[in-house]
């Protein structure tokens, strides 16, 4: 039952974190964009993708103890 529930936040970071990995890619291929601003793109996007893995870590912490809702906090 419970990991019925870990089914969407899974996806849906798979699919953000292969999203920005597709941008990765394309700024690192594009030769028109200087080296300076392609370093400075790869770690703003390696950042969201950290980001992302701590959000589902923290997701799955909530469901784990049971408080699948977030909202009964405020």
């Amino acid at each position: 039952m419970k990991y019925s529930k870990l089914i969407a936040p899974i996806i849906i970071t798979i699919i953000l974190v292969l999203i920005l990995m597709g941008y990765c890619t394309l700024f690192l291929f594009i030769p028109e964009i200087p080296r300076f601003v392609r370093m400075i793109l790869l770690v703003i996007f390696g950042g969201l993708t950290c980001v992302s893995f701590y959000n589902l870590y923290e997701r799955i912490k909530e469901i784990e103890s049971g408080e699948e809702d977030d909202l009964s906090k405020y």
